[in-house]
């Protein structure tokens, strides 16, 4: 390839094609990998050029590596799978909204991508007040496991994955990488819009450096959005002050030590390559974290193709 905007459009349509997923030719530039920006003119035209045309394929508006076609019909199922796991998600957000010191949910994974498999579960990314991740963790999990969707076991197909969880002062990921940058860039919030504008915020200079012409879009009002609506507030603020008033602080440190107690008794704490935190910020359990694992393959595609 001659120009440097052909490789970094190579590359791009190379690593979805790992995450099995055709980009169109605004997704291309939206996403694409490059450390300088540049136009959807010139991303639309680059496509057109025999240089690239060799590597990549179009069908239906999609772009894919050659001989990988049946990853048009794959998105468009993929996508349908997506829109019921929505509407699951959002049944529980309308609940998890009254819950004390929660501030935010949002999808991650393939659901924020629209890209989940039939069987897929749902990753849920919770943003709890400062002081209360424990108590809020909790909470949290009993609700979603009461409600008859939290992930466990052999039980994953639509069922709500709560592995990570951070606070209103901690929002810029820490891990920042080209895979974090991915999924980052597809979060899609159902509560908590303020909170989400201030994670687009804190998140957005990293995110630039591996996808220079991403920006966070305005999402409201979204599809499947919750709205905060007053009596809500009110009942979620009654919650809290109560819980507040009694021994808020003794409670959170109980909840902690507990907590902490049962990560570390846990085998997969420990799993090599994982990536477990535990602390007054972060609650964060990935024993089998799949940035690493994808980037060696990228790597390695690179390198033969």
């Amino acid at each position: 390839m001659q120009s440097q905007l052909s490789k970094n459009i190579f590359q791009t349509i190379l690593y979805y094609d790992i995450l099995n997923y055709p980009l169109t030719s605004f997704e291309v530039w939206k996403y694409l990998i490059a450390e300088n920006s540049c136009g959807l003119g010139d991303v639309v035209e680059a496509l057109e050029k025999r240089d690239i045309e060799k590597y990549i394929e179009e069908f239906q508006g999609f772009y894919f590596l050659r001989g990988r076609k049946e990853l048009v019909e794959r998105r468009i199922q993929n996508d349908k799978n997506s829109i019921l796991k929505y509407k699951i998600a959002e049944r529980v957000v309308k609940w998890l909204r009254f819950v004390p010191f929660v501030r935010m949910i949002a999808v991650t994974g393939t659901l924020g991508m629209k890209n989940c498999e039939k069987d897929s579960d749902i990753d849920f990314f919770v943003v709890l007040k400062k002081g209360r991740i424990f108590t809020g963790r909790l909470l949290v999990t009993s609700l979603v496991h009461i409600l008859g969707k939290r992930r466990y076991g052999n039980k994953i197909k639509n069922r709500i994955c709560l592995n990570y969880f951070i606070t209103t002062e901690n929002l810029e990921i820490g891990r920042q990488n080209l895979f974090a940058a991915n999924e980052y860039s597809f979060i899609y919030p159902l509560f908590g819009f303020d909170a989400y504008q201030r994670f687009s915020e804190e998140n957005i200079a990293w995110i630039k450096k591996y996808k220079s012409n991403f920006e966070y879009g305005d999402l409201m009002p979204a599809k499947y959005f919750v709205e905060i609506e007053s009596l809500q507030e009110k009942i979620q603020s009654f919650f809290e002050s109560l819980i507040n008033l009694f021994w808020g602080d003794r409670i959170e440190a109980w909840f902690k030590r507990k907590q902490i107690e049962k990560i570390k008794r846990n085998p997969l704490t420990y799993k090599k390559g994982g990536y477990v935190e535990y602390n007054d910020e972060n609650l964060i359990f990935l024993p089998e974290p799949q940035g690493e694992k994808i980037f060696q393959k990228f790597q390695e595609k690179l390198k033969t193709s």
